[in-house]
């Protein structure tokens, strides 16, 4: 290696040494920082038949697609419309998901603003106050807002939709038996594909800072505040991931049928996977120690990340530019003084044919001419 190589190694080394650090310590700060809390988007509805649905205003028009029943209020159908374009696209890929026919009929309402949502909500069956959208599986019902709950921004409905829709599929396609929190999130979140950058990141901070949680603690107690929140909800949806793996399809979908009949989660999952969940967590937990420690240039989301390695890098191109074009200038500078190169050959036959012709007598060249040394 040259010496110019070598220096640009040290500091490439250095540079990601300090970069390294510094992610470290934002991964250390991230657990002091406020998260915002997600959503509990799936209330738990003991018996259907006792919930009392508030009737929809009489304002409100209606979207017909066979399966479901698509309920907003005036003026708002260009907000509604992508929605009911990817409606049965979005039920399709939940089957195919899921391995089941679900979604025979859903009731779908679209409310303008939060409190106007939870004004068509069902009685005496309390959701979270932040929620943009919320589902009753054994309701099959789907309350979305048109404006988040917190800032009034607008919601990106068919997202929303496609979370909430997740939740009752999945409810539709186990007949209603148990599953995990963190399962029925991770499914909603992996069919969604929303916050996924954001999610990422999560994981590569939890990575780094050693502060994944045990799958068995998110089922006893799924946490609803802070960070320790966003991470139960990103490595769910990673575990999901991992579940759905290729080459894994079917085997999720025999864990399905497995609930579906009545066979407790855990014991469905190692049937259909052959091992039991302790031992995929600790596969899933090497499949992301591989993933998200090797790769902090790409999820850290910090700045210095993408601003040092870019610098560094074309500081180095353009050194490299600037060294080549010195070159060239010097050799075009020492051009008209270069002696130029002449073989023993041309030397020999610049002697003149006198001095050639004369045996034995040493010859030297002086000013121009040909001298026998005497």
């Amino acid at each position: 290696m040259s010496v110019r190589g070598g220096v640009f190694a040290n500091a490439l080394r250095a540079a990601v040494f300090l970069m390294t650090l510094l992610a470290s310590v934002s991964a250390a700060w991230a657990l002091e920082e406020p998260v915002a809390s997600p959503s509990h988007d799936v209330p738990l509805v003991l018996q259907a038949s006792n919930v009392a649905i508030p009737s929809l205003p009489p304002t409100y028009q209606r979207h017909e697609l066979g399966w479901a029943t698509v309920a907003y209020p005036p003026g708002v159908y260009q907000r509604v419309q992508p929605l009911l374009d990817d409606a049965n696209a979005m039920k399709a890929e939940l089957a195919n998901a899921l391995g089941q026919s679900v979604l025979d009929h859903v009731e779908v309402r679209i409310a303008r603003n939060a409190e106007d949502m939870a004004a068509l909500a069902p009685r005496d069956v309390p959701y979270a106050a932040y929620a943009s959208g919320v589902a009753y599986p054994s309701l099959h019902l789907v309350l979305l807002s048109l404006t988040a709950p917190i800032g009034a921004e607008a919601t990106d409905l068919p997202e929303v939709f496609r979370h909430e829709l997740s939740h009752i599929a999945l409810g539709d396609a186990v007949h209603g038996q148990h599953v995990p929190h963190w399962f029925d999130e991770g499914l909603a979140l992996n069919e969604s594909g929303e916050k996924w950058f954001a999610r990422l990141e999560t994981l590569w901070r939890a990575t780094l800072s050693r502060t994944i949680l045990p799958l068995s603690d998110l089922d006893r107690s799924f946490p609803v505040e802070n960070y320790e929140a966003s991470i139960a909800y990103a490595e769910s949806g990673d575990f999901v991931r991992f579940l759905l793996r290729d080459g894994d399809r079917l085997r999720f979908w025999t864990l399905i049928e497995r609930v579906q009949t009545g066979q407790p989660f855990e014991r469905a999952l190692a049937d259909a996977y052959g091992t039991d969940l302790r031992k995929l967590e600790y596969q899933w937990r090497e499949d992301i120690a591989k993933r998200y420690t090797f790769w902090p240039v790409l999820f850290s989301g910090s700045l210095l990340w993408v601003v040092a390695s870019g610098m560094l890098v074309v500081g180095y191109i353009r050194k490299k530019r600037r060294d080549r074009t010195t070159l060239a200038r010097w050799e075009q500078e020492d051009a008209p003084y270069a002696v130029p190169h002449r073989s023993v050959a041309d030397e020999v036959s610049a002697i003149p044919d006198a001095v050639k012709a004369v045996p034995g007598l040493p010859k030297v060249e002086h000013e121009g001419g040909w001298h026998t040394v005497h």
